[in-house]
């Protein structure tokens, strides 16, 4: 089977760049993908992308290096085994707030007698190759997303759900759990159980990863201690280059509020 490079460089206790993406569009997907990052993440929870345009993004990004990931709408067993049938290497699982959460979530993650996850993988067969059974509980990756005040009131127990791979933590709804507004740099309470949960994911041997909203924060929170980043997501990424591009062009008189012409 394909070895799962970004679950064996997290495992090593290394870090990883991943990309995020929610256009719907395979081309985009492969763009992105074949920019040297380590992993990419298709987003159908907060993205703009049902199954069959994430089929063709897993298609995408399976001719670049990178390892497919999926964030599934929530944490319903039967999504989560639908993209990983359909090659995502690993998911990045939202609102993981209970133990029995977490415990669903790896069950539908691994085949048999290991957990209950239904065979029938045509596209983990293709990308992953023949072998794809053998392997594929080893080789899968599970990440839950911890993001809200009950899963922090809980996270000792979630921690020790055997087969979790690490925790990925949504800064926005953390801290709105918390009673702040949207946003990836909380403060006060919410940056404390931030980093509480970091602590005690590496304390147990677990991967960190965390949403990052540009590339100082990227540096900022390897810094802290965790492996998995990403830089805002795709949508974000081609908004901030445009408007970027499309401020230089006015301030050298372009565009309708300056000259129309050279």
């Amino acid at each position: 089977m394909r070895p799962n490079t970004l679950k064996r460089t997290l495992q090593a206790g290394g870090t990883a760049l991943n990309a995020w993406l929610s256009i719907p569009s395979s081309f985009s997907a492969e763009v992105v993908a074949s920019c040297g990052v380590d992993a990419v993440t298709v987003d159908m929870q907060h993205g703009m992308i049902d199954f069959a345009q994430a089929l063709a993004m897993f298609q995408a990004i399976s001719s670049t290096t990178a390892i497919p990931i999926g964030r599934p709408v929530g944490s319903n067993p039967v999504e989560i085994m639908r993209l990983l049938d359909a090659g995502a290497y690993g998911v990045i699982c939202p609102q993981v707030d209970t133990p029995a959460i977490a415990e669903a979530v790896v069950s539908a993650c691994r085949y048999p007698p290991v957990g209950t996850r239904s065979f029938g993988p045509p596209r983990g067969v293709l990308y992953g190759g023949a072998d794809y059974f053998a392997h594929a509980n080893e080789e899968i990756l599970v990440l839950i997303m911890i993001e809200s005040r009950l899963a922090v009131s809980n996270l000792d127990k979630i921690l020790d759900v055997k087969g979790i791979d690490g925790v990925f933590i949504g800064p926005n709804d953390l801290s709105l759990s918390y009673g702040g507004g949207p946003g990836c740099d909380p403060q006060g309470e919410a940056a404390e159980a931030m980093e509480t949960i970091r602590q005690k994911a590496a304390d147990r041997g677990l991967a960190t990863g965390i949403f990052c909203s540009d590339i100082d924060m990227c540096h900022r929170r390897i810094e802290q201690g965790f492996q998995l980043v990403n830089a805002a997501n795709d949508g974000a990424m081609l908004k901030n280059g445009y408007v970027s591009q499309v401020n230089k062009l006015k301030e050298s008189g372009a565009g309708s509020s300056g000259k129309t012409g050279y």
